[in-house]
């Protein structure tokens, strides 16, 4: 079927009459009524000035994209802040009038004010001032009844701290401050207000379509998420007693993502590949996160279970992203912890898919400790070696969606990557593409038996030589000294600020802020036995990196189990690694 589109320039007026008809709603999904006092000050000047300049010319106010509901009701989409601003000036101006004397323009302007307001009785011309022409739904606010009674009522007590009610009332006091000073204007001002004042409704036929034509007009600000819509959706599911429930539920989890540096919309973004796992889905397009989830009515959104699996994923980001402490005992694993971290400076967020998977799927089992560390290991190998050779999305897309399905159905789950050879590995740490050297400084600091602790979140590249060398401190030629710094063996983790007072000095006086580093692979370079620094030192730090990550990735393939169940004997085994702190070698 073909999308309907309406477009039609109209005056405020005959925008707001058209609500006799089909009544304009503010839906739950939508943000709560948020303008300040300022915007509408400097909504009111323009308004004074256009009508002071006697502008033969008309004043746009902007778009407003609504759609019909299936209540014949005009959903706003965009421009309810402005549509709803517009009602409290009417019923302003509506009261204002009321206390003027009587006269032809005041009877002319209240005539035209009404129906735009109010319905209107059809045999008397009467206007209902019981019947408004708009109502808000928005979740989350107590003062949709608010906005109500100031429109049937025109009072607004002077106590009350929400917007509608100190915009109302600022309202109020600038048209009476302006009939006061302007009265020969004060008329004009309210037909340009009805009149003259321009907008350009966009009416949609279908949600989706409306959705879309704000998406392409909004530049001013952040367009509904998809959590948006579907936070009404599960809300109109629930009866009364659950919808009080829901809705604090949903305010916590919006607050505890944004402190996790997540969001409800990336929540369900994870969770939509969780559920395409689930689905046997290896289609490597992936959906939009509205259209998956709006199949069959909304279906996914309705299962009992959506907000625990949201809370759960969330649980896990803040022990990853804010390094926070939970009842499960893998929350204080330093080997999770380290490798998680690792992980996360993977170049993109693919590696996120299979890890929250693994994790939704496992995380009551016994033994989950023992084969979350194996298969995050496993899953680190694969990435950063196919990464080395190929350090793009497409190289492990399909690998990652396959892995996504085999986590939930195989017995034995499969790890279905390009093979890379050892040759291919040494060549590409040879050549390290820069969105790699984090991930591999990372894995090499924490191979450091002495590192106890995670990394700092500011830590930076320190290039122990310097990248502004002397030339006359190298007789080798320039392009081979540029070369060679740029090689992970000239390299290491360093706080920022014993980074800033390094500098690019010396190596002897490096040495000094080395020495104060809470990063042991760097603190190592304080050692008083490595007098300077210099290519020949470089070359060999490379060399012996390249033995360091050949090493521990033999090591880890030799422990990795292709079991989801490990034996006895391998989890004793991983204990006493533990134990012994002997991680370096796993």
């Amino acid at each position: 079927m073909a999308t309907t589109i309406e477009v039609n320039k109209s005056s405020v007026k005959d925008l707001l009459m058209t609500g006799i008809k089909e009544k304009f709603l503010i839906p739950e999904y939508q943000r709560p009524y948020a303008w300040t006092e300022d915007q509408v000050l400097t909504l009111f000047s323009d308004l004074v000035e256009y009508t002071n300049n006697q502008n033969e010319s008309s004043y746009f106010l902007g778009c407003i994209v609504s759609f019909s509901n299936e209540n014949k009701e005009q959903e706003i989409i965009d421009g309810q802040q402005r549509i709803t601003t517009l009602f409290l000036l009417l019923r302003a101006i509506h009261r204002k009038l009321q206390k003027m004397s009587d006269s032809k323009e005041k009877d002319n302007f209240i005539r035209q004010i009404e129906p735009a307001i109010w319905k209107i009785d059809e045999l008397t011309s009467v206007a209902d001032y019981s019947s408004v022409l708009i109502e808000s739904k928005v979740l989350e606010v107590e003062y949709n009844q608010i906005l109500e009674n100031i429109l049937k009522t025109g009072k607004a007590e002077d106590k009350n701290k929400d917007r509608y009610s100190k915009n109302y009332n600022l309202l109020i006091k600038l048209l009476d401050e302006y009939a006061n000073n302007e009265p020969l204007n004060f008329y004009r001002f309210i037909n340009n207000v009805l009149n003259k004042t321009i907008v350009l409704p966009i009416k949609a036929d279908t949600q989706e379509t409306a959705l879309t034509i704000f998406s392409t007009l909004n530049d001013r600000g952040l367009p509904l998420s998809d959590a948006d819509i579907f936070k009404v959706q599960i809300y109109n599911k629930l009866n009364e007693e659950n919808k009080t429930k829901f809705v604090e539920e949903w305010k916590k989890l919006t607050l505890r993502s944004e402190i996790a540096g997540e969001s409800i919309q990336k929540l369900f973004y994870y969770y939509m590949f969780y559920l395409r796992a689930m689905e046997n889905d290896k289609i490597t397009t992936t959906p939009g996160l509205r259209k998956y989830f709006a199949q069959d009515s909304f279906s996914r959104l309705f299962k009992d279970n959506l907000l625990q699996n949201l809370k759960d994923i969330l649980e896990f980001w803040e022990v990853v992203n804010c390094r926070e402490s939970k009842e499960a005992t893998w929350t204080t694993n330093f080997s999770i912890l380290s490798i998680l971290d690792v992980l996360s400076s993977y170049p993109n967020e693919f590696w996120k898919y299979p890890v929250i998977i693994y994790y939704l799927k496992n995380k009551n089992t016994e033994k989950f400790e023992e084969i979350f560390l194996i298969f995050l290991r496993k899953l680190f190998i694969n990435l950063f070696k196919v990464y080395l050779v190929s350090p793009t999305i497409n190289s492990v897309k399909t690998s990652i969606l396959n892995l996504n399905s085999s986590i939930l159905h195989d017995g034995v789950v499969k790890f279905e990557f390009r093979n890379v050879t050892d040759d291919e590995l040494q060549n590409g740490i040879k050549h390290l593409h820069r969105n790699a050297v984090r991930m591999l400084l990372k894995l090499l600091a924490y191979n450091t038996k002495e590192q106890k602790e995670l990394l700092p979140y500011n830590w930076e590249i320190e290039h122990i030589l310097p990248v502004k060398w002397q030339q006359s401190y190298f007789k080798s030629n320039e392009d081979e000294v540029n070369e060679l710094i740029e090689t992970i063996g000239n390299k290491i983790p360093f706080e920022k600020r014993l980074n800033i007072i390094a500098s690019n000095g010396y190596f002897s006086k490096k040495q000094e802020q080395y020495a104060k580093s809470n990063i042991e692979i760097t603190k190592l370079m304080s050692n008083g036995n490595i007098k300077d620094w210099k290519l020949e030192e470089i070359r060999e730090r490379n060399i012996r990196i390249i033995d360091e990550v050949l090493k521990t990735f033999k090591s880890w393939d030799n422990s990795l189990s292709d079991k989801n169940e490990l034996s006895t004997e391998e989890i004793e085994a991983i204990k006493l690694i533990k134990e012994k702190n002997l991680h370096k070698y796993l």
